[in-house]
């Protein structure tokens, strides 16, 4: 079994995926209240605890996505650190800023993902531990948009689209991907450079905005069968219609508990107002976990 949770942080993101093998991954970090923070990053050290492998990918260096860095790193001790590699410049630093710097740019800590990118025990397997089954679709680092996007942060704008897109998948089981903020007019000129594989949950990139929409013939060839929308302010935000879609805004955190033959659906809010016809009642309420709204199978399942 593993576990794929989606912090509700505001207008940022915050994952971690707790693996069915000696893994823990932390995706991005955004936190201003200090409450919710210290909660959040102690459940992180307990699970990550018992891991012999623990990494964190930064999708990219915008505030609400390395916000609190500093601290998750003085809690949870980041010595895994992955990243497309960049020059990344800012004219107003912050802490977290500086602390996204340093870690990028050491040599101990930092790996810079690309695509196709192999790394034990991100996607290799052998004797000691199990592979954590994290694969990197994009970028490309020799093609021509994305060494654009690399000469924009290098001047200190367009953070957005160094975003690498990625899937954590388990074998014959789900499959889920991220995009962190790439935007979409950026990923139309680089789809048919990627390929796309069947998809059971996407992050929205973005945030779930608009300018981030993934496109129709994208979504036809990943067929998610469920959208997380993340907590843009709604006047911004792209409902993708035609699709299930889980709403942050309103659900909070979301949690999925990823078993061989179901996934299994539980968001911190009790009151939440689903509507997702598709999902199956295959588990059992748990109050340690949220409020389960019900299950599917994934497209690896037969």
């Amino acid at each position: 079994m593993s576990v794929v949770k989606s912090f509700s942080v505001g207008e940022g993101d915050m994952f971690y995926i707790d693996h069915n093998s000696d893994n823990f991954t932390i995706i991005d970090c955004c936190y201003e209240d200090e409450d919710s923070r210290d909660e959040d990053f102690e459940e992180i050290k307990l699970l990550s605890g018992e891991k012999g492998i623990r990494r964190f990918i930064s999708t990219h260096p915008d505030e609400d996505h390395i916000m609190g860095l500093p601290q998750l790193d003085s809690v949870v001790p980041i010595i895994n650190f992955y990243c497309v590699k960049n020059e990344a410049i800012k004219k107003d630093r912050t802490e977290n800023f500086d602390k996204y710097c340093e870690l990028r740019d050491s040599a101990s800590k930092a790996y810079y993902v690309y695509q196709g990118c192999r790394r034990k025990w991100m996607n290799v397997s052998d004797k000691e531990r199990g592979c954590a089954g994290i694969n990197f679709l994009w970028p490309i680092t020799d093609d021509v948009n994305f060494k654009d996007a690399l000469a924009k942060v290098k001047e200190g704008s367009g953070y957005n689209n160094i975003s690498p897109i990625f899937t954590y998948s388990v074998n014959n089981g789900v499959c889920m991907m991220w995009m962190g903020d790439m935007e979409n007019d950026f990923r139309e000129k680089i789809k048919d450079k990627i390929t796309w594989p069947n998809v059971d949950v996407l992050f929205a990139p973005h945030h779930g905005r608009e300018s981030g929409k993934v496109s129709s013939d994208i979504l036809a060839k990943i067929d998610p069968k469920i959208i997380v929308i993340g907590e843009a302010p709604s006047i911004y935000l792209d409902y993708y219609k035609g699709y299930e879609t889980i709403k942050q805004n309103s659900a909070k955190d979301i949690t999925f508990v990823c078993n061989d033959d179901y996934v299994h659906i539980y968001v911190e809010n009790f009151n939440y107002p689903y509507s997702i016809d598709t999902l199956e009642q295959k588990s059992k309420e748990d109050v340690s976990i949220g409020y389960y709204i019900g299950s599917f199978k994934p497209h690896a399942v037969k």
